[in-house]
């Protein structure tokens, strides 16, 4: 399936993790810490890098850091910080997606398929994929790569904010409320509060609004939720 460089200080995470990862067909290479594993996807480039982001010798954000240098390498945090500021930092370096800690393995499986299948998805369309695409005036989503673009220019969503935004689009004008959003982009055993949903939703338009800052189409409806406004 991928090669899967798997980096944490957690002897627990890396066993159990890289058994998870390898009963569903993928190669994975367990590291320590940032340098060891910066060392040696240098080396050997896998398909996606899972990392922890408080290790010792170099940390997750210093790792990206350093990929992002020369490398569009996919990547997915494993974290147990809270901090908001870590999540829009590493989300600015540009991680792929983020697991908090304590995190079902199915949750993570299913955003390392997402992962995967938007990087290693092919750039031509079949008439089969062109079915599943959603496209609402400027927007265009294509779910089965998780590509987003505005006006022709790419978007880069995280695989939980498109999941959002999908859930947003396939209706416009219809109000969704955040449980409906949290049920769209969150395992069920996964336990998240309204305002992760809007941390979600403020990081969307900040996004889109990189490309047009006259972006509004997500609409809140306070008390209520958000409903992507009808072209």
């Amino acid at each position: 399936m991928a090669a899967i460089a798997l980096v944490d200080d957690d002897q627990n995470i890396l066993t159990s993790v890289s058994m998870a990862l390898e009963a569903e067909g993928h190669q994975v290479s367990t590291y320590e810490d940032g340098a060891e594993a910066l060392d040696a996807i240098n080396s050997t480039t896998p398909d996606l890098v899972i990392s922890d982001i408080k290790m010792p010798r170099m940390d997750g954000m210093e790792l990206l850091r350093r990929l992002r240098q020369s490398s569009s390498l996919p990547l997915i945090f494993l974290t147990s910080k809270d901090e908001e500021i870590d999540e829009v930092l590493g989300l600015t370096l540009g991680a792929d997606d983020y697991v908090k800690k304590p995190f079902s393995q199915r949750l993570l499986l299913e955003r390392v398929k997402a992962v995967l299948r938007r990087a290693q998805a092919d750039t031509a369309n079949s008439p089969e994929d062109e079915k599943q695409m959603i496209r609402r005036g400027s927007l265009t989503l294509d779910p089965l790569r998780h590509a987003c673009s505005w006006n022709g220019a790419n978007v880069t969503l995280t695989v939980t904010e498109f999941l959002i935004l999908q859930a947003l689009a396939q209706r416009p004008g219809f109000v969704k409320s955040r449980d409906a959003l949290m049920d769209a982009a969150y395992d069920d055993q996964v336990y998240v509060d309204d305002r992760t949903i809007d941390s979600h939703i403020k990081r969307i338009r900040k996004k889109f609004r990189v490309t047009d800052k006259e972006f509004d189409q997500i609409e809140t409806l306070y008390g209520v939720g958000y409903k992507y406004k009808e072209d």
